[in-house]
Parts: C-alpha cells; structure tokens; sequence
C-alpha cells in the first residue's frame, strides 16, 4: 500500500493524465478503507520498536556498533567465529545470533549482548522518531486499543526512549524484548505470544505494525494480522518479498484511517 509517484513523463492527450489521476485517487481510496478496517477490528496493536516508533541508530549506526562487536570478538582470538558474510552483514542483532547459535547461553554471548545494550542505550538520545508515530500511539490508544511493544532490542532501551517522549503509559508495563534466550529473537513469534497473553488477547483482535521481514514472519506464525511500514523501496521490496500484503510509507494514512474510522 506504499504509493509509487505515477512516473507520467509521456506526451499524450490529456485523457491520459486525467485517466492516471483517477486511478491513484480509487487506490488511494482503497487503501485508506483496507486501513480503517485493519485499524478499527484491532483490539491490540503490537509495535515493533526500531523502524515504527523511531530510528534507533540514526546519528548512532548500525554498521558502527556492529563494526565493534566484530572488532570486540576478534580482540578475543575469536575472529574466526563468524563467517565472512556474517562479518559483512553490518547488522548487530545479525551478528548477536550468529555467535549465540554456536554457543548458546553462554559468557561470551552474555558479555557481547550486554555490549549491544549499552550501544543501544546510548543510541536513545540522539534516535529520530519516526514521522506520526507519536501521534498516532497518543490518538490511538485514547480510541480504546490497548498498546504493547514487540521488539529484538533490549526492554530497556524502549523504555528510555518512551519515557522521554512522553509515551510510556501508552504501554507499560506491556514491552516485551529482547532476553538472554536468544534464540527466541524475532522471527520466532515469543515477544508477539507473551504480549498477547498479557494483554489477554487472541492473536485474531491484535495488529502488530512492523518493518523488517523477521517482523513479518513473526506474526504470521503467531496468526496476527500485519501492517508493514517501509520507509523506502527497498524496505518495501523485503516486505513485500516476504509475503506482506498490506504495506505503508508513511504513518500519515493511518493516522487518517484511526480518526476517521467508523
């Protein structure tokens, strides 16, 4: 549900543009009915965290602590845990699960998840709220929803960033993320069952709003309805790629579809 500029640069009749105007307008039309009714059926709305609600690392990348953790493993002697293309990944929570699935629960897996909590945490200051989302969780959660937070970063560093944004109450004590279990990081479903179970909620009358394909996957296999946010193309192409059928550029619309829903 992303909208692509129509890329009308062709000499024709008028007709034609005429013609293309309505048809953005009736897919415009569709999507804001396909999000009021995805908005107004939701009893629950589980939000990831990095992507929906901020961006994290944006004056704090991503590639820089994953860098680290990688610089930090090798000045163990442990440069040759990782494969060269998970070295190459620039992902921290890709190289996080690389190391605990060669060994899992372990000191060294503590000690380095510990090091990107602490990156994560010092992230919080400087994250860049995503366009709406404040908005959005304050119009939203006064219409009746109850609120969660379903991430793979530490609980912690959501809170941090809550609290000074004033949106906290929107969903204490619901955030569920990321624990010393590993394994159970998103794709696997855990954070999206413990959220439904504490709020009491069957998976049917829940939405999550998320924006990577381990989102995705997550919710399907918990049986959530999905709404993907994709801040640009080829956010949109994983999504999409993964099987994600509804899919937004931007919070706007929805914000939209919640004020105006029936």
């Amino acid at each position: 549900m992303v909208r692509r500029p129509l890329g009308n640069h062709h000499d024709g009749p008028d007709t034609f543009l005429v013609t293309s105007d309505a048809r953005q307008t009736e897919r415009a039309a569709t999507e804001g009915e396909t999000l009021r009714e995805l908005s107004s059926r939701a009893r629950v709305i589980l939000w990831d965290f990095d992507g929906p609600i901020c961006s994290l690392f944006a004056r704090h990348s991503a590639t820089t602590v994953a860098d680290e953790l990688i610089g930090w493993l090798g000045a163990q002697g442990l440069h040759d845990l990782l494969t060269e293309d998970e070295r190459a990944s620039l992902d921290p929570h890709f190289v996080l699960r690389a190391v605990d699935r060669r060994h899992p629960g372990s000191d060294l897996v503590a000690e380095l998840e510990e090091r990107l909590t602490t990156h994560e945490l010092k992230a919080v200051p400087t994250a860049m709220p995503t366009g709406y989302a404040d908005v959005l969780i304050r119009t939203w959660s006064t219409l009746g929803p109850r609120m969660a937070i379903t991430t793979n970063n530490s609980p912690s560093v959501v809170r941090k960033y809550l609290a000074g944004r004033d949106l906290l109450d929107h969903f204490a004590p619901h955030i569920y993320g990321r624990t010393k279990d590993l394994h159970l990081l998103k794709p696997d479903p855990h954070c999206l069952n413990r959220a439904l179970r504490g709020l009491g909620s069957s998976p049917k009358d829940a939405l999550m709003i998320g924006d990577t394909p381990s989102d995705f996957h997550a919710a399907e296999q918990a049986g959530v309805p999905f709404l993907g946010y994709a801040r640009n193309p080829r956010k949109e192409k994983l999504l999409r790629e993964a099987g994600a059928v509804d899919v937004v550029g931007s919070l706007e619309p929805v914000l939209t579809a919640v004020r105006t829903r029936p």
